[in-house]
């Protein structure tokens, strides 16, 4: 652990599980700013999607790495690692507590370590010609030319998940090495001093606030949201475009799908993806559990508690 860092506190969880809440309170209770760790809350007009903190809260408490770029621009885990150590330490300059909030996983870990993928480039053209050989081709292709490549990480990864497929291929071509190869270099311990704290509910709650979430924001105006989007910029980027509810709404404003479908392939797509994040979070050495409903309790008194005895409050 490298001493000279500052402490941090990080609140994780899945998806609609109720960080916002959480983090409110800690913000109220300690001297905390919050970083926000989500990959599409980066992004300025994409508020109802990315259900933000509103304009309220983020005056009454610091919020950073919203907003900071037009969701026509590309940004990915080696510009967050980048942007949000730089906001840690302003914050810890000001002696106030970096608290890092958000269900991105590949964000936190890019964060927390050395990990060495996040200053991995991209190369769209190359990205082109694999979504084109996977039409041209057929379902399966790039996870086949990925199993003779790093046979490792084709095990881990579904056949329909393409964009992770696509970026395993584009880091060989890159670097000449295989993405396990390079996940093997990340460091097993973290660069700064820190807590982790996860969210979790159970299933079948989680998954109701979930639906109830997709509701209100299709209520909201998503769709609405999404034609001032279209109009004031010429093309979203492709990983804006992977915004769960936006990439349901831009098929349905095509005409593939009706409303009612739209709405439940999100809801279907935000419940399988959360089960994804729990997944990855588990994996988690340093995760605390703890359940959401006595969080806004617990969660302030276990970082203040861990502020406490190391030490470093």
């Amino acid at each position: 652990m490298m001493d000279a860092n500052p402490p941090i506190a990080v609140l994780i969880g899945p998806t609609g599980v109720g960080k916002t809440a959480t983090s409110i309170r800690v913000a109220r209770e300690l001297d905390v700013e919050i970083i926000s760790a989500d990959s599409m809350s980066v992004y300025r007009g994409m508020d109802i999607g990315t259900d933000k903190p509103d304009l309220a809260l983020r005056r009454e408490i610091p919020h950073h790495m919203i907003d900071i770029v037009d969701p026509d621009e590309e940004f990915g885990a080696g510009a967050f690692q980048q942007h949000a150590r730089a906001v840690i330490r302003g914050i810890a300059a000001r002696g106030r507590l970096p608290f890092v909030v958000g269900g991105t996983a590949l964000y936190v870990r890019a964060l927390l370590y050395d990990y060495p993928l996040a200053s991995v480039g991209s190369d769209e053209a190359l990205r082109q010609r694999l979504r084109e050989k996977e039409c041209c081709e057929g379902r399966g292709t790039l996870h086949r030319m990925l199993a003779e490549l790093d046979p490792v990480t084709a095990d881990r990864l579904h056949p329909n998940d393409l964009r992770r497929i696509i970026r395993a291929v584009e880091v060989t071509h890159i670097t000449g090495e295989s993405m396990t190869t390079w996940r093997a270099r990340t460091p097993d311990h973290p660069v700064y001093p820190c807590i982790v704290i996860g969210l979790w509910l159970p299933r079948e709650k989680l998954y109701a606030q979930i639906n109830q979430r997709v509701d209100r924001m299709f209520e909201e105006g998503l769709v609405e949201e999404f034609l001032k989007l279209q109009k004031r910029y010429r093309r979203l980027s492709r990983t804006a475009m992977q915004a769960l509810g936006y990439r349901e709404v831009n098929r349905y404003l095509k005409g593939c799908i009706d409303l009612d479908t739209c709405i439940a392939l999100t809801k279907q797509h935000t419940r399988n993806f959360a089960k994804r994040q729990i997944a990855w979070f588990r994996k988690d050495p340093l995760l605390h559990w703890i359940h959401v409903e006595s969080a806004e309790q617990r969660v302030p008194d276990m970082i203040q508690r861990w502020l406490e005895s190391t030490e470093i409050g």
